[in-house]
């Protein structure tokens, strides 16, 4: 393949750095029958390292002229290429195609363009996936992390620790790309939890989460006027003068069960 310029409308920023794709590796700990699928695997820095460890990597990737680069590189029975968006992409039905009755473990140097609604839709088909492992920016990394009380925590951490165990696994930066990115890039481990912390409809969490940090410098009492009163959240436990980011998941799943 001739030298491939990155695209920017595919938010393509191509890893290199030997060193950071093995701790990558060692961190997902690819055993040789795992159905493996590595999202945006670019010219394939983090696919070959993968491909030594499984019998056969399932790779989601939208250029298609790296597709034809991959395909040629690579023989159909070691890398299988679904030439798609991974935001259209039905992980649930790779799963049952490719492993029923288990789970799938999805990787990749997610497009930081669309690093969070690509969350949001593996979060929805969560019960197909034993766990992912992503670069991605490290400030959205951080804000996914966040504990309350932390400025970096908001909605982004409240929605995805309601199904999410995550945990920030090294920071990678900018030098470890081609080219290189203006941001600094971390790994993350997302882990679906057995089960949602409670069984409410995610649309009433998000709903009433999106509320709350309408403007993040007002208290609850300002935000969620209308919503609640101070007598209710007080009997929630809530402090109608706390602001948003102080409040935690628990807190707003009370709030979601109050508002159904």
């Amino acid at each position: 393949m001739s030298a491939h310029i990155p695209r920017k409308r595919f938010g393509q920023n191509f890893l290199q750095d030997r060193g950071v794709i093995t701790d990558i590796v060692s961190a997902i700990d690819p055993k040789s029958d795992d159905p493996l699928v590595e999202i945006g695997p670019g010219l394939a820095a983090l696919s070959q390292p993968l491909m030594d460890r499984v019998k056969v990597l399932h790779a989601v990737e939208l250029d298609r002229d790296i597709v034809k680069h991959l395909t040629r590189r690579f023989p159909a029975e070691r890398l299988r290429v679904h030439n798609c968006d991974a935001l259209a992409f039905d992980f649930r039905g790779l799963r049952d195609e490719i492993a029923p009755g288990k789970q799938i473990r999805v990787v990749g140097n997610l497009p930081y363009n669309i690093s969070t609604p690509l969350l949001f839709h593996l979060a929805s088909q969560s019960d197909a996936i034993s766990d992912m492992h992503f670069m991605l920016q490290k400030e959205v990394v951080d804000r996914m992390v966040a504990e309350p009380g932390n400025t970096d925590y908001g909605k982004l951490s409240v929605m995805l620790q309601f199904r999410f165990y995550m945990e920030k696994l090294l920071d990678v930066p900018p030098h470890a790309f081609d080219p290189p990115p203006k941001v600094d890039s971390a790994v993350v481990r997302l882990i679906p939890l057995p089960q949602p912390l409670a069984d409410i409809p995610v649309e009433a969490l998000e709903k009433v989460v999106t509320q709350a940090f309408t403007q993040r410098r007002k208290t609850l009492r300002n935000n969620l006027k209308g919503w609640f009163d101070d007598t209710t959240l007080e009997s929630l436990g809530i402090n109608p003068g706390a602001r948003a980011e102080n409040l935690s998941v628990m807190d707003y799943i009370k709030l979601a069960q109050r508002l159904i």
